[in-house]
């Protein structure tokens, strides 16, 4: 009995110590519904010509308007052969969501 008694006392202690539940981020929200299939998971790119998020100097030097207008409008690196189409193709992304997906990346790759 006392050892029944210790085990649910040390598993109702863990429930009052264990961390709230947060909402998803709402950027990672983004990445992983819109960018996530040409960035890849990493940020790395899956494609051939899709920079990487990861790369010091790369894409997420730029400030963050100069990256709004280039997802809003669309845009090509150079010596790309691809471009990414205006809002990453999700015509649905408002700023506020290229924002949010901005601090995601910089949060995620340390940039």
């Amino acid at each position: 009995m006392k050892c029944t008694l210790a085990v649910i006392t040390l598993v109702g202690l863990g429930a009052l110590t264990a961390a709230p539940a947060r909402a998803e981020d709402p950027g990672k929200k983004v990445y992983d519904s819109t960018c996530v299939a040409c960035h890849g998971k990493d940020g790395q790119g899956t494609l051939p010509g899709v920079p990487s998020l990861r790369k010091k100097g790369g894409a997420l030097s730029k400030s963050d308007d100069e990256l709004v207008r280039n997802v809003i409008q669309g845009y090509k690196s150079p010596g790309s052969t691809l471009a990414m189409p205006p809002k990453g193709g999700n015509s649905a992304l408002t700023e506020a969501d290229v924002r949010a997906v901005l601090k995601y990346l910089r949060d995620a790759f340390g940039q």
